[in-house]
């Protein structure tokens, strides 16, 4: 591979699988070969919330994330440079967390929601992937989510998704979508149809990169 790095935007809304899609995509690729930055690691703290207060609290705008900080990072990896990053903990904020080591490499994948609204972070992006689902589903997967990692209600993600979620997607995200040079839709759970997209994928971007 040459060595100017090759930098993918893998975008979508939430419960969309985009997690899902980069796991299998990353299987493809040796841990030099391949680095991941992602979006949720640059929210700006909020502070110590109540659980009525997390509740209220809207996550899904882009005043909610440091951008410059996450551009400066991902020029820093386009530079060569490690970096060194706090993980988001959306349940306790304050509490100690782990610490991100992200390494410069060949391919580098910048996800998020709103990696295609930031234009200084859209510009870098070479190839652009919208993971696309129907509302119900995407619904019920972060409904799944949320209770078994965040230990939501199925009330409170119900409340979050009708007045936070799906305007942020219609605003921030969905304006951005068919100018993406490839949309997956991901409607099922067995998952066979996006390994094999990742396999594809990850070979011609093998090809391209030789």
């Amino acid at each position: 591979m040459n060595n100017t790095p090759y930098i993918i935007g893998v975008a979508g809304g939430s419960g969309s699988g985009k997690t899902f899609f980069l796991k299998n995509f990353l299987h493809h690729f040796e841990a030099n070969e391949i680095s991941l930055i992602s979006q949720d690691d640059y929210y700006i703290p909020a502070g110590e919330m109540t659980q009525e207060e997390n509740k209220l609290y809207n996550f899904d705008l882009p005043s909610t994330i440091d951008d410059n900080h996450f551009l400066a990072d991902i020029n820093k990896l386009l530079a060569g440079e490690t970096i060194f990053k706090k993980e988001y903990n959306f349940n306790t904020p304050l509490a100690e967390t782990s610490i991100l080591e992200i390494k410069p490499a060949p391919i580098i994948i910048v996800e998020g929601l709103f990696i295609l609204h930031f234009e200084h972070i859209s510009q870098l992006l070479k190839h652009r992937i919208f993971i696309d689902a129907d509302e119900k589903i995407a619904l019920q997967r972060r409904i799944k989510r949320d209770a078994l990692e965040r230990g939501y209600s199925e009330e409170d993600v119900t409340y979050k998704w009708i007045n936070h979620v799906l305007p942020s997607y219609e605003n921030y995200l969905l304006p951005h979508k068919e100018k993406c040079d490839q949309i997956i839709l991901n409607n099922t759970n067995d998952g066979s149809h996006i390994k094999k997209l990742t396999e594809q994928i990850s070979t011609e971007l093998r090809n391209k990169l030789r």
